[in-house]
């Protein structure tokens, strides 16, 4: 819906008197080259920079695109500064309240101005994964006959949540999470901004650090975090903020941890151990200070798949596919939602029958080839698919297993030095029970020799 009489009113006074307005409001950029982050989108010649008027000239219009990404990462800020750069006619429509009705409404309004008086339309439509496939078809023809220009959102991957003909009509562009250095920066000016803080407080570096591991890359999260505690400690007659300020006012304690030193290894250390030990609730512990302490929570996932090889293996075969899975699903939602599916993967490695055989198999047969324990590929086992190979002997008494009743064939595969060599030592932990009577078998169905 276009805004109306009031709106208009209550947004005129707001520009003009911002003051009552929240930080991070006050703080949005006005242009593009305000933005933080995101710079892979605001290249010279970028979808964006063309939505706003820059280069938009000739046959080519600017696209439609959807903007999908964390929260926080500023979606919403690009689609304002549009709406204050483009001299396009724009509107804003929320897919929490909106419905066909509305969308109708939009686009019959858009090929009005269009016909009418040659002016184009701009589209937000925040939270378009709200929309159902019905309403999402509605959409369609308007963007498929450029009646309006649509900027989507999203948080949700558009694959999953967005119909196909719409992404096919549209340009995907991705936001990246804040880095610190990017919420730093934003800090920084709004501390001194005549539209924030005007340098009425200070922010020490503990503070600072605090509050970044606070945002955890939510640029609004930061600002609304840094209003809180300047108004309080602007109460408290303080020059500068402090930690226990900040503390207070967003009821967060800091963690004593630091990402880039002895403690970042330490606590992912532990965690591990506790896993490797089946102290769930030890395990949980420590990953809830990684989190809290802003940890980057693809490291943590990282750690998790290799903890899932080392100390579980095939005493819990799915130990694997889940930690894969977490990984990749951290890696598409990101905090605060990753911490559900990271506390999922450390409860079920943490409980789950633990075995290392895998791990001290590799290492065997790694050390015996660094030792030189080598040798030639047998010559029945050897390449006899080119010209010539047969009468070098290659491939020659080779014996197919599928051919066998039993599908083993008693033959030799490891070359003469390593052949009666045994590197895996199955337990009977779990579900390798089974690969340990597996591997009995088809030892003895190979005539090994019993080392």
């Amino acid at each position: 819906m276009e805004p109306d009489l009031f709106t208009a009113a209550a947004e005129d006074r707001q520009e003009k008197d911002p003051a009552g307005s929240p930080l991070a409001v006050r703080m949005r950029p006005r242009t593009l080259d305000e933005v933080v982050g995101q710079q892979h989108l605001l290249k010279p010649g970028s979808p964006l920079r063309r939505l706003v008027g820059e280069g938009a000239g000739g046959p080519a219009g600017p696209s439609s695109v959807i903007l999908w990404g964390p929260p926080g990462t500023g979606k919403t800020t690009l689609a304002y500064v549009v709406s204050k750069a483009t001299n396009k006619r724009f509107v804003e429509l929320s897919a929490i309240t909106a419905g066909v009705k509305e969308v109708r409404a939009v686009i019959d309004g858009a090929r009005r101005a269009t016909g009418g008086y040659g002016k184009e339309t701009v589209l937000f439509l925040d939270e378009i994964h709200r929309f159902s496939k019905a309403q999402q078809d509605s959409l369609l023809p308007a963007v498929e006959n450029r009646w309006v220009t649509l900027i989507a959102a999203t948080t949700e991957n558009p694959y999953f949540s967005v119909i196909s003909p719409l992404l096919s009509r549209s340009l995907l562009l991705t936001l990246e999470p804040l880095t610190d250095d990017d919420v730093r920066g934003l800090l920084k000016r709004a501390l001194r901004d005549e539209r924030g803080l005007k340098d009425a407080v200070g922010l020490p570096e503990d503070t600072e650090d605090h509050l970044l591991r606070i945002a955890g890359g939510d640029a609004r999260r930061a600002l609304t975090a840094l209003e809180a505690a300047a108004g309080a400690a602007l109460d408290k007659g303080e020059a500068e903020i402090s930690l226990q300020t900040l503390e207070e006012t967003v009821d967060r304690a800091a963690v004593k941890y630091d990402r880039d030193g002895d403690q970042h290894y330490d606590v992912a250390s532990a965690l591990i151990k506790s896993i490797r030990g089946s102290d769930v609730d030890a395990a949980l512990h420590y990953l809830a200070r990684m989190i809290e302490a802003g940890e980057d929570p693809r490291f943590i996932a990282r750690r998790l798949m290799i903890s899932a090889s080392e100390d579980i293996g095939l005493a819990d075969p799915n130990a694997l596919p889940i930690a894969v899975a977490a990984a990749q699903a951290v890696a598409m939602i990101g905090f605060p939602e990753a911490a559900l599916t990271l506390s999922h993967a450390t409860i079920a490695l943490a409980l789950a029958p633990k075995s290392n055989s895998a791990t001290m198999a590799i290492g065997a047969a790694m050390e015996d080839v660094r030792k030189g324990l080598a040798g030639s590929v047998p010559p029945h086992l050897r390449d006899g698919h080119y010209k010539g190979a047969a009468k070098l002997g290659h491939a020659q008494g080779y014996v197919y297993p599928h051919d066998l009743p039993e599908g083993i064939a008693e033959q030799q595969y490891a070359p003469d030095a390593l052949k009666d060599r045994e590197y895996y030592a199955p337990t009977r932990h779990g579900a390798e029970a089974r690969y340990a009577d597996a591997v009995e078998w088809t030892r003895k169905h190979l005539g090994r020799k019993r080392s």
